[in-house]
């Protein structure tokens, strides 16, 4: 009787632990390896890991969120260049799911586009109605011109004489780029080369604030730039002050090269103003967001 017990207790007790560590066997090779586990055991496919469902959305999610920032930058600057080159209109409403719907994105990236252009000043929202493209008044345009041309004055008249000669190529290589473009009527090459011309000419002056101060407010007016770009005159007339000041610049001619500074601003207001005039009236004096 006991050597039948004994026998019958330890064949129990073999086949618990046989179990247990079968058990055992299965949890470890689902947790740590599932692929591998479904693949050898076809015929036991069972329910996934949870770590395995968890693991794959996160790894879908990464690319959109870093695609974020260059999605809205590339927005920002396709209407900018919409505006510059006149194709939006002041006070045209910038609609988000036409916006969306045109750049195939979410509304996140065009409100984060348009979030920028308002700092820039060339969008403004209005409570109800949304974004639209900023409208300036003849009187907002006055105003932001008669600083301008005293800063870029400022700057031209601080301007280190004699003038690195690295410095006038650059400028001549900028100026063959404008010359160009004009010829080509490529109006976008045309406001780029223009815009990295100022910017070498007055970034020759050395005072960062000064510099930084004459871009901010250019970028307010780039909307203006396509009403002066419209006329061939005006273009030509843009090149051939570009050259006149190289030629001040490499021969020291401070006067003249100021002359040409306040002179090379005054077509774009002009052509602005006598086109909001016409479009408006000339009694519309108030503030056009």
């Amino acid at each position: 009787m006991v050597t039948a017990f004994n026998i019958v207790y330890n064949t129990v007790i073999s086949f618990i632990f046989q179990i247990e560590n079968c058990c055992l066997l299965v949890m470890l090779l689902a947790a740590g390896r599932p692929g591998r586990y479904r693949r050898n055991r076809g015929n036991m496919v069972g329910k996934p890991a949870k770590r395995a469902i968890i693991r794959a959305p996160k790894s879908r999610q990464i690319p959109v969120s870093r695609a974020r920032e260059p999605a809205a930058a590339i927005i920002a600057k396709r209407i900018e260049e919409d505006i510059v080159l006149g194709r939006r209109q002041p006070r045209e409403r910038l609609i988000e799911q036409d916006l969306c719907d045109l750049f195939q994105t979410h509304r996140g990236d065009v409100r984060l586009a348009l979030f920028e252009l308002e700092k820039k000043g060339l969008v403004g929202r209005i409570p109800n109605r949304g974004a639209l493209v900023r409208g300036l008044t003849p009187r907002e345009v006055r105003e932001i011109y008669a600083i301008r041309e005293e800063l870029e004055v400022m700057a031209v008249r601080i301007i280190p004489f004699p003038v690195d000669a690295v410095d006038i190529e650059r400028l001549e290589e900028l100026q063959r780029r404008h010359t160009a473009a004009i010829a080509t009527g490529d109006l976008l090459t045309v406001f780029y080369s223009n815009l990295s011309f100022h910017q070498v000419l007055f970034g020759l002056c050395g005072n960062a604030c000064l510099i930084e101060t004459i871009d901010l407010l250019a970028q307010k007016v780039y909307g203006i730039r396509s009403y002066a770009n419209a006329f061939p005159d005006s273009l030509d007339r843009a090149r051939r002050d570009h050259l006149d000041m190289i030629k001040a610049l490499r021969g020291s001619r401070r006067d003249e090269l100021v002359a040409l500074t306040r002179r090379h601003l005054q077509p774009s207001p002009e052509a602005y103003i006598k086109d909001y005039e016409r479009r408006f009236g000339k009694a519309d004096l108030t503030a056009a967001t």
